[in-house]
């Protein structure tokens, strides 16, 4: 789905800016002007907005040439925002042009967009990373600054099925609790794999202690049957889109599977942004008009908020002596209805956000927030935090090209 010169940039990005462009002048002989507004009544940061390369590139000044890339830096000022070429769609080729402004309530600020040239490469591991993980069986795993994530592949289903120690069976996504803002993801595999140590242990970085099974985990999807829900196994095969200082992005498909009668045929981009306690799903799928995403419920003793008309469902549970949040953010009007869905069964309890299948689409953020991390002190401030991410998802911030 190339999203090339268009008005609404409509790709991999979480609580990204949809970014119309209204031309009021351009002068090919210096560097784009760009203003961003922001028309909410709340601060905004951490939203990645993307400029669309088509328009950057009709500016002959800004043709990108073989050792060169984009500054961005905010009108008035001589520092350079972080910014980020990306890939929205997997073809291989950069499609727009990330930054993260800092726009207060109610205001706007102005950018230019001039070339630069690139600068020596570090070795160093981005702060938004993902990868195939197959030296623990077959994961894949995701982080950034705040979160991390991982779910599961073939070989670590087929040891189930042969009865095979050290498998997993699960399409349900793990949360890894991190309390630091650098990639751990490489540190804690060496560490559970080629030390004495665990990552199922707390060195002070956080730890895996986030029980997944068969649950849905933070944001696994199923299809409602009768009364029971029926859901995918492991993902089949996976491709890295990208990783950077403001965005990791890859795509996991599964095999075809069975709920009722229906034959479902499932795809997930998932991209994860600089900031952001929410990872981005664009799920692609056959055969059924609705989804749920679900949210583990663990041992069931945890308290659940939700905002149909708002978009977003929460669960916040005592865990472990300290105290976890879950939740979802479902964008366009297209969260239908939740399900609190409680059962004996091991691992199926799960609150469910019931969503609408567009074309074959279904996009939704979920994530999670941990106590111990001090990012959320609270479910009330958890619960604010999805509330806001609802409110700028739907309202995005806006960007007009001034020359």
């Amino acid at each position: 789905m190339k999203a090339r010169i268009m008005i609404n940039l409509n790709s991999l990005k979480y609580c990204t800016a949809v970014v119309t462009f209204f031309l009021v002048g351009c002068a090919s002989e210096t560097p784009l002007q760009i203003q961003v507004s922001n028309n909410l009544d709340i601060d905004r940061s951490f939203e990645t907005v993307e400029i669309d390369l088509n328009l950057l590139e009709s500016n002959e000044a800004l043709k990108l040439t073989a050792g060169k890339t984009y500054k961005i830096s905010e009108v008035g000022t001589t520092s350079e925002l972080v910014s980020q070429l990306s890939d929205t769609d997997g073809d291989g080729i950069a499609d727009v042009l990330l930054f993260q402004p800092t726009i207060d309530a109610n205001s706007s600020k102005s950018f230019t967009v001039g070339l630069k040239v690139i600068e020596d490469q570090t070795d160093e591991i981005p702060t938004c990373y993902s990868r195939f993980v197959p030296e623990r069986t077959d994961d894949y795993a995701w982080e950034n600054d705040r979160v991390a994530f991982r779910t599961y592949g073939p070989v670590a289903q087929k040891m189930i099925e042969d009865s095979v120690p050290g498998g997993t069976l699960s399409s349900g996504m793990d949360a890894w609790l991190k309390r630091v803002d650098y990639p751990i993801i490489n540190k804690w595999y060496k560490k559970e794999l080629e030390t004495d140590g665990s990552y199922h242990e707390d060195d002070g970085e956080g730890l895996d202690n986030f029980h997944v099974g068969t649950s849905r985990g933070v944001g696994g999807i199923a299809i409602k049957i009768d009364t029971t829900y029926q859901f995918s196994r492991n993902f089949t095969a996976y491709e890295t889109i990208e990783t950077g200082p403001l965005r990791t992005s890859f795509w996991i498909s599964y095999a075809p599977w069975k709920a009722g009668d229906k034959t479902i045929i499932e795809k997930k981009f998932i991209s994860l942004d600089h900031g952001s306690n929410l990872t981005k799903f664009r799920l692609e799928i056959e055969g059924s008009d609705k989804i749920s995403v679900g949210l583990t419920l663990h041992e069931k003793d945890g308290e659940t908020t939700t905002d149909v008309e708002e978009g977003w469902v929460s669960y916040w549970e005592p865990y472990f002596g300290s105290e976890l949040g879950t939740g979802i953010v479902v964008p366009s009007k297209n969260l239908l209805d939740y399900d609190k869905y409680v059962t004996d069964a091991k691992d199926l309890s799960n609150l469910y956000a019931q969503l609408k299948v567009v074309d074959g689409e279904a996009v939704y953020y979920t994530g999670f927030g941990w106590k111990k991390s001090k990012q959320f002190s609270s479910k009330e401030e958890w619960n604010t935090y999805l509330k806001q991410f609802a409110k700028k998802v739907n309202s995005p911030l806006q960007v007009k090209l001034v020359q």
